[in-house]
């Protein structure tokens, strides 16, 4: 077991204080975080703006394409760039500070082989939003907040076929947060309207989503709705 995992271990909380936790209602209301599907053609811009056009709960679409080549992945995020800023969506590159700065993008979203928040600032400059991924772990969650990341995303907090994942955290992990720490915290992981609401209440700023939006047998403007309707989004 390595330093962080002890730490972690050290603070380990019980797993019912999400249950104990009511949400602070002067914290802004839980926002939608869209995530791409892993493959797009030219016509998913349309697509995108309707999900974000079906409620006002969207705050922030990343773009995560993984296997191809860069500069296709520039041409591809021109259209869905355009999307966003005409609906004051943050536009969020995942993973590569250098194809963030490069199509100037609102921020980047780093895993925790991808760069230091403070390498991030330094090439995108202090307007960018900087999430870093930190799984079920609070000490990479300070060491995110100290470094001078905007959010810290946990997580998988359901299963989920977009990623392979072996961290399960409880919602606790987001009372904590929020109790503590005002930087806003983003869950991610196979989360859909039925099971959305433990992770809503515990604290939850933002909801990262993919496939039970753009999966969706009703289309993702019904699914962006149902999200919408859950309590403490807005």
């Amino acid at each position: 077991m390595n330093d962080i995992d002890d730490f972690d271990d050290a603070l380990s909380l019980d797993p019912g204080f999400a249950d104990r936790f009511e949400r602070d209602e002067g914290r802004p209301p839980c926002k939608l975080y869209l995530i791409s599907p892993p493959a797009i053609d030219a016509g998913f811009a349309e697509t995108l703006a309707a999900a974000i056009d079906a409620a006002p709960v969207v705050a922030a679409f990343q773009l995560r394409l993984k296997g191809i080549d860069e500069h296709r992945i520039a041409e591809l995020a021109r259209p869905l760039q355009a999307v966003c800023a005409s609906r004051e969506v943050a536009f969020i590159v995942n993973d590569s500070i250098g194809l963030a700065k490069r199509l100037d993008a609102d921020g980047v979203h780093l895993g925790q082989e991808d760069g230091d928040p403070r390498e991030a600032r330094q090439a995108l400059g202090p307007t960018a939003q900087i999430g870093v991924t930190c799984h079920d772990s609070r000490h990479l969650a300070m060491e995110a907040g100290e470094a001078g990341a905007d959010y810290v995303a946990f997580g998988a907090f359901y299963e989920t076929g977009t990623k392979p994942t072996k961290h399960r955290p409880e919602p606790s992990i987001l009372g904590w947060w929020s109790t503590l720490f005002e930087l806003p915290s983003v869950a991610i992981g196979g989360i859909t309207p039925a099971n959305a609401a433990p992770l809503i209440a515990a604290g939850a700023d933002f909801l990262a989503v993919s496939g039970a939006v753009w999966n969706a047998p009703e289309g993702p403007a019904a699914a962006v709705r149902a999200f919408a309707a859950l309590k403490g989004m807005g």
